[in-house]
């Protein structure tokens, strides 16, 4: 009874298009209510949810991204990385991508990177012949890399959820997210052949590809102040965004001189909008935790899970279908506080490391923003060409879909990618 009444009131709401925070909350609420567990629990749950530390994180990395892409930090990365490619067969597309991995470095938001980095490669995509519904599914595709790739939302929100290390996550994230985007510029470079779609009008010279690079540096140097202070000890994670913002600040201000007061005060509107967003739906989704641990429906769901199989690799498989299908419905914090609570212990029970999991489960969501109906990322890129999503994006889109499933089952069977780096420099141990 009172699954059904947990769960059910969340499917139904889900179905008749209420927001994911609304039905999150509304569930958890209603069972607190229907159950008796305490009206005043609400208000303990909202505050106990989003006061923590690690995720005062959020917020600032959420600036930092904003103040450089309103800065046009990226201009200069998307220049010099189109040198790079040239006229190639689908040398902007590849470019995108590839200026895609860059920006995860500082943007920790998907549909952030798609909006900013959208509107840098999308008209040039569409001036050299390549079709605007090709062009969008790209810069959707690899703008889920931003939440593989370190600094990401979703790592904070797993990490905080499982008390594995942020930093750890953050490192671990470097390779997988790597290893995605060269599985997307295969697709793109093969879909690109198949239409025809080139590159620049020209190849850049060395002359004008080391202009393009000096003059980029700054921008370039922006993940090593991040993820350096992280790696070298110096800073939190909490404090490398901190750092994030001022460096963002100081580069704007004073080498590129594209911040002013306009552009600072939309820099600080938009990050409150985007923070208050995942704070709702994180408060909201950990009354739902909450109130369905207590009435004991996730107990019961995990022994149910954990009774699928005993082989972990065979679990983390299922687990990877679920959050797949789950990610055509679902946003990446909402499916976190969703399933989580209910695969942790099954995690621990099978011996599976936490961190490898994170890492996959991660990738798992980042494909999840561009698999419809609920696609967040292609709704962003579609905004941007004056379109819907529809069934051309859809065409377009769906090889991206299959090679970042395939580089998902590749990073499953060798989760030495995943740890490699967090356990060589010191910061987990398995």
């Amino acid at each position: 009874m009172a699954a059904l009444i947990v769960f059910g009131l969340f499917v139904l709401l889900i179905a008749f298009g209420a927001p994911i925070g609304i039905a999150l909350g509304a569930a958890g609420i209603g069972a607190i209510l229907n159950f008796d567990l305490g009206v005043a629990m609400v208000s303990r749950n909202i505050e106990a949810n989003i006061a923590k530390f690690p995720l005062i994180a959020i917020p600032f990395f959420i600036l930092a991204g904003n103040l450089m892409e309103k800065s046009r930090i990226v201009d200069g990365i998307s220049k010099f990385v189109i040198l790079l490619t040239g006229k190639r067969t689908g040398g902007l597309a590849i470019a995108g991508v590839i200026t895609c991995i860059f920006w995860g470095a500082v943007s920790g938001s998907g549909p952030a990177t798609a909006a900013a980095l959208g509107m840098v490669f999308i008209a040039p995509m569409v001036k050299q012949g390549y079709d605007k519904y090709y062009a969008a599914s790209t810069i959707a595709a690899g703008a889920g890399l931003s939440i593989i790739i370190p600094p990401s939302i979703a790592f904070i929100v797993y990490g905080n959820l499982t008390n594995v290390s942020v930093g750890a996550l953050f490192l671990g994230g470097i390779l997988p997210g790597i290893v995605v985007g060269i599985f997307l510029i295969v697709a793109v470079y093969l879909g690109a052949r198949k239409h025809g779609f080139r590159g620049s009008v020209a190849s850049g010279t060395p002359k004008e590809i080391l202009a393009a690079f000096l003059e980029s540096f700054w921008a370039l140097l922006a993940p090593v102040i991040i993820l350096g202070s992280i790696y070298a000890g110096i800073a939190t994670p909490t404090e490398s965004a901190i750092m994030g913002v001022f460096y963002a600040l100081f580069v704007g201000l004073f080498i590129y001189k594209t911040i002013n007061l306009d552009v600072l005060m939309k820099a600080l509107i938009d990050t409150v909008q985007g923070s208050a967003v995942v704070m709702f739906v994180v408060s909201m989704a950990g009354i739902f935790t909450w109130a369905a641990s207590t009435l004991g429906v996730i107990d019961a769901a995990a022994n149910l899970v954990s009774s699928l199989t005993k082989n972990p690799l065979v679990f983390v498989m299922l687990c990877n279908v679920v959050i797949l299908i789950a990610g055509m419905f679902l946003d990446a914090i909402s499916i976190t506080y969703v399933f989580m609570p209910i695969i942790l212990p099954a995690l621990l029970a099978l011996g599976i490391d936490p961190l490898y999991f994170g890492i996959v489960f991660v990738v798992a969501l980042a494909i999840g923003q561009i698999t419809p109906p609920v696609a967040v990322n292609l709704y962003v890129t579609a905004n941007l060409i004056g379109s819907n999503i529809n069934d051309r994006m859809v065409k377009f889109v769906i090889p991206m879909v299959v090679s970042a499933v395939l580089a998902l089952i590749f990073l499953t069977l060798i989760p030495q990618i995943s740890l490699w780096l967090p356990v060589a420099s010191g910061l987990y141990t398995p």
